[in-house]
């Protein structure tokens, strides 16, 4: 684990759990919940703040795709489910590249073996996390280190910690309805129930679906002790995932680029799955600020 610190802030990384925040504190109150999560088995039981999604966010149907004129089926890495989630990237020991009082820059170097369940294309991760005395900036690279084209996407995924009384606001133009197992099977409008371009209470009802079309912009109010949490993601991070339940201590809003199993969804003009040509990049930024309500 390292620590960072900045005026009222301390955050912990914990490298070797998939380049993972611990938690993220400021005044001592939690802004990211420490939440363990045992369906992922890589994590092994340890409780963490926010993760990287990469080279994917979300669910790959059955773990299987096919690319490049080939087909390609991926090892369950969630419990008993039957879809592959979130990437590889958090399965793995990342490499601190730089440290800072308040800066650390993480790297990570997938080699795909013969046959690799894990992720079949070789890629290098960036992954930076800069403390300031009014937020966190986390930034992201991803550089095919392939010889050939691949598919890609990213994200991030952090727990807010969402008192009883919290609102959520941000925008969108549609929202992804699934099936029971978590895949999307409809777009429809966000509105009614599904806009919350107004705020509403984040622990209304159980959600776990993907916006697309997000704005950007995600303000989470705690007037139960006083705190807004403001996430600010850069255009490339067309989509949001949220995932919240009447009883959960925090609220998942995960700026992500692609919509969830992209790679299974040709016929979706705007799914978000970007293809990388060799020795190329993509990456974005994101911002998280904390102030007083």
């Amino acid at each position: 684990m390292i620590e960072l610190s900045c005026g009222k802030s301390r955050l912990t990384i914990l490298p070797e759990t998939g380049g993972s925040v611990g938690l993220w504190q400021r005044d001592e109150k939690d802004i990211f919940l420490p939440t363990p999560n045992d369906a992922l088995r890589a994590l092994n039981g340890v409780a963490v703040g926010a993760y990287p999604l990469i080279p994917y966010s979300n669910r790959i149907a059955n773990g299987r795709f096919s690319f490049g004129g080939q087909s390609y089926d991926l090892a369950p890495n969630m419990a008993d489910h039957p879809h592959t989630i979130h990437g590889n990237a958090w399965e793995q020991a990342w490499t601190v590249a730089h440290q800072g009082e308040s800066h650390a820059v993480l790297t990570l170097d997938h080699i795909p073996q013969d046959n690799d369940q894990a992720w079949p294309f070789a890629y290098r991760a960036a992954l930076s996390y800069q403390l300031t005395d009014a937020g966190l900036d986390v930034q992201i690279a991803i550089e095919n280190r392939g010889e050939a084209e691949q598919p890609v996407g990213f994200g991030f995924h952090p727990f807010l910690a969402a008192d009883e009384n919290a609102t959520l606001s941000f925008d969108a133009e549609k929202v992804w309805l699934t099936s029971p197992d978590g895949l999307p099977v409809q777009g429809a409008p966000c509105d009614g129930e599904w806009s919350f371009h107004t705020p509403k209470p984040a622990h209304d009802r159980f959600i776990d679906n993907c916006f697309a079309g997000f704005g950007g912009r995600v303000v989470l109010k705690r007037p139960d002790d006083g705190l807004a949490v403001t996430v600010e993601a850069d255009p490339i991070f067309k989509h949001l995932v949220v995932f919240t339940s009447p009883d959960s201590p925090f609220v998942a809003v995960e700026p992500v680029t692609n919509m969830t199993d992209a790679i299974n969804q040709a016929d979706v003009v705007a799914s978000g799955l970007h293809l990388l040509k060799p020795k190329t990049r993509i990456g974005g930024r994101m911002r998280f600020r904390v102030q007083a309500l």
